[in-house]
């Protein structure tokens, strides 16, 4: 069997497992899938015989080339403008329904797709290290047992139990209050509503659905105009998007969406995206909203 008909091969089977670790350790679509390609590419030229674990060896390298770029990324970071917000990921609405996954018969679509690619959660995996990320997405998202994970992150099966333990305690209580479960109805109304509320510039509205302490973030990463400090309060956001109102080109355009497999809104301008909208609910009102505008993190986006 030739070379080139193995890779594809590879890459059907493997890539949305590998995909779905390298996002969450990046939070960036592009470099997860320049990393998924160059993993399968490692492959070229090894015999099987020399792999015996061949979807432990890929998550290795997708792992350690994760960490290489996180390393790289890190002085970026540091001098990045404004606040860092991960690259979205966004699909139609009517792709995220669990019966369409179940239905695609690859059970690692779920991974996509759940909220452990939301904003608020992807946010939350950022204050963990590298070698705690690494150790609770292959854990907790994609249900590996310790012995492959100890394979995976060149550590005893022992110490993977309790880095996991550690990053769980870490992230746990926050995340049951950052990211209540996904798909609920009454995310999605409160999306609708918020979007209705913009679309009339009706400040009353808006004001409505936004929690007593809500907070805005956006990312611009100096390339466009954006806040480089969170906005918070509901006075201040409604305020700030008031004055955004009215700037908006004649062409401005909107769509409600997926947006890390949440209820979500994309902006356009031209016919080109403009803006990314995610949001955090609680307690029946909107408590965070998360405004990706940098360019760079929106030509995936349609």
């Amino acid at each position: 069997m030739e070379k080139s008909i193995i890779t594809e091969e590879l890459y059907a089977s493997h890539k949305t497992l590998l995909f779905s670790l390298a996002y969450r350790m990046l939070g960036s679509v592009m470099d997860a899938e320049d990393i998924v390609h160059e993993a399968i590419l490692s492959l070229q030229g090894k015999q099987a015989d020399q792999i015996l674990n061949l979807k432990a060896y890929l998550c290795k390298v997708v792992t350690n080339r994760c960490i290489d770029r996180l390393r790289s990324a890190q002085k970026q970071r540091e001098v990045y403008v404004g606040p860092w917000l991960p690259e979205p990921i966004v699909t139609d609405l009517r792709e995220g329904s669990e019966a369409d996954a179940s239905r695609s018969g690859d059970p690692y679509q779920a991974y996509v797709r759940q909220e452990s690619v939301s904003t608020a959660y992807l946010l939350l995996l950022q204050q963990l290290s590298w070698v705690e990320r690494t150790v609770f997405l292959l854990r907790e998202v994609l249900q590996f047992d310790y012995e492959e994970i100890a394979e995976i992150a060149g550590k005893s099966s022992q110490n993977c139990r309790q880095i996991f333990h550690r990053a769980k305690r870490s992230i746990h209580p926050a995340a049951e209050q950052k990211a209540p479960a996904p798909g609920l109805p009454g995310h999605r109304m409160l999306v609708e509503q918020f979007t209705a509320a913009l679309a009339s510039g009706d400040i009353g509205k808006l004001l409505n659905v936004l929690s007593l302490d809500a907070t805005l973030v956006s990312d611009g990463g100096g390339k466009v105009s954006a806040a480089v400090r969170p906005i918070v309060g509901p006075a201040r956001i409604a305020s700030f998007f008031e004055g955004l109102r009215k700037k908006l080109p004649p062409d401005f355009g909107f769509k409600l969406a997926l947006v890390g497999g949440q209820p979500g809104l994309v902006t356009y301008a031209g016919g080109a995206p403009a803006s990314v909208f995610s949001f955090r609910t609680e307690q029946d009102r909107i408590a965070e909203i998360y405004v990706v505008v940098n360019p760079d993190k929106l030509l995936g986006v349609r």
